[in-house]
């Protein structure tokens, strides 16, 4: 019986001492599993971390695109806000110039009209001067390709009209601004052939030096030029043709 006895206590006692090992492998395994899952959550937290201010610095980039974009709409609005107004104040120069060209020219005419006292009248003079007027009035307006077709309207009824030359100078000049060179290039050349001695002739050929030059015409317009010079020498448009021929010259070489 006393073996029986010491026996079993010795299995208490081992029972006993055992169940502490137990225990703390248990919580080294716990200790582990927590700092596996506290690596990783300080791992996905540093990427959330990266995304966000990789995130905020693309929205800081946008909203300073975006102010930069603003700024430039202002500048450009601005910008065109000028260029309308310029455009307005030249759209008015050319209209005062046509009407103080036209009005000095005219009376140039009525003066010549007056000496040479013609022996054939105008068959309705207020309806010849209507019509010239409503055909230079959309010159004016710059209704360009109206006021051609008016223009030559107006010589086709009018065939015997003192207006004639004037009418063929402002059908070519409509017509290079609404860009028929080949009619307007007729048209100045008309104006030369047929009055050479019209105070417009000389920038009849100045505008068919233009409308060569617009088509590639060097060679033409650097002629058209050059009779201005010769033929109406010491005129204001002989001092315009000077210079575009000057403008033309290459530039001397450098040795």
């Amino acid at each position: 019986m006393p073996a029986r006895r010491v026996l079993a206590t010795v299995l208490a006692t081992l029972a006993i001492g055992s169940a502490p090992a137990w225990a703390l492998f248990d919580d080294d395994v716990a200790r582990q599993r927590i700092e596996q899952l506290k690596t990783e959550t300080t791992g996905r937290l540093g990427k959330l971390e990266t995304q966000l201010e990789q995130s905020q610095r693309v929205q800081l980039d946008l909203s300073n695109q975006i102010e930069a974009l603003r700024s430039e709409i202002a500048k450009l609005r601005g910008q065109n806000e000028v260029l309308t107004y310029e455009l307005e104040a030249v759209t008015k120069r050319q209209k005062d110039f046509y009407l103080d060209l036209d009005n000095r020219l005219r009376a140039i005419e009525t003066a010549a009209e007056t000496a040479k006292q013609p022996a054939t009248p105008a068959v309705d003079p207020a309806a010849e001067a209507r019509d010239y007027d409503a055909a230079l009035n959309l010159l004016k307006g710059g209704k360009f390709a109206d006021a051609q077709i008016a223009f030559e309207t107006f010589i086709a009824v009018w065939p015997q009209s003192s207006f004639l030359p004037a009418a063929h100078y402002w059908a070519a000049s409509a017509g290079f601004q609404a860009k028929n060179y080949v009619r307007a290039a007729e048209l100045f050349q008309t104006v030369h052939k047929q009055w050479p001695a019209d105070v417009r002739a000389p920038e009849a050929l100045i505008g068919l030096a233009n409308t060569q030059q617009v088509q590639g015409d060097a060679k033409g317009a650097k002629k058209s030029l050059e009779t201005v010079m010769a033929e109406y020498p010491g005129t204001p448009s002989a001092d315009v043709a000077r210079q575009r021929l000057k403008q033309q010259q290459p530039p001397p070489k450098k040795k």
